[in-house]
């Protein structure tokens, strides 16, 4: 699914997208506001590369990063409920009308909380609760971090679809 579809199939349901990215550093956003319209459906992003902030921002549980690591599919899940909610919040939007989406995972080139280079979970949350999917892909760090995005915006369709 393209960028341009996923900003499509979001105005047409009437849902807006809050974004949580680690390893993604902004590029599933930048991906999408290069669409003329995205304003319409992407609230914004957030980027909490350091754990510390996972937490403090997000709200995903300083004791489980402390023991997992912030590259783990947990993890991954309370940054989007965390995106989704902080921004319902501050947006006064009702939660039906806002998914959170959020990567986290290892680029390269050295492996991160005991897991290799080409671990990605990525997660959204939305009215159905969250979903976390896993992935090994493999490529330099940039192909990594692309790809993540490209399986980003598929899950979205999917969390839509199930």
């Amino acid at each position: 699914m393209s960028s341009k579809e996923l900003i499509e199939l979001l105005r047409s349901r009437k849902l807006k997208l809050a974004i949580a990215e680690s390893l993604t550093g902004g590029l599933l956003c930048s991906e999408l506001v290069a669409i003329p319209g995205a304003s319409e459906v992407v609230l914004g992003s957030v980027v909490v590369y350091q754990s510390t902030l996972k937490s403090t921002l997000l709200g995903v549980n300083a004791e489980l990063l402390q023991a997992k690591g912030a590259v783990d599919p947990e993890v991954a899940t309370q940054m989007a409920e965390g995106i989704r909610s902080r921004f319902s919040l501050q947006m006064m939007l009702p939660t039906d009308q806002l998914l959170g989406i959020a990567t986290t995972g290892v680029a390269g080139p050295d492996e991160q909380d005991g897991q290799p280079v080409g671990t990605v979970y990525v997660a959204v949350s939305g009215t159905k609760g969250a979903k976390v999917w896993a992935h090994v892909f493999s490529g330099n760090r940039n192909q990594i971090r692309e790809q993540t995005v490209s399986a980003a915006f598929e899950h979205v369709r999917e969390y839509l679809a199930g």
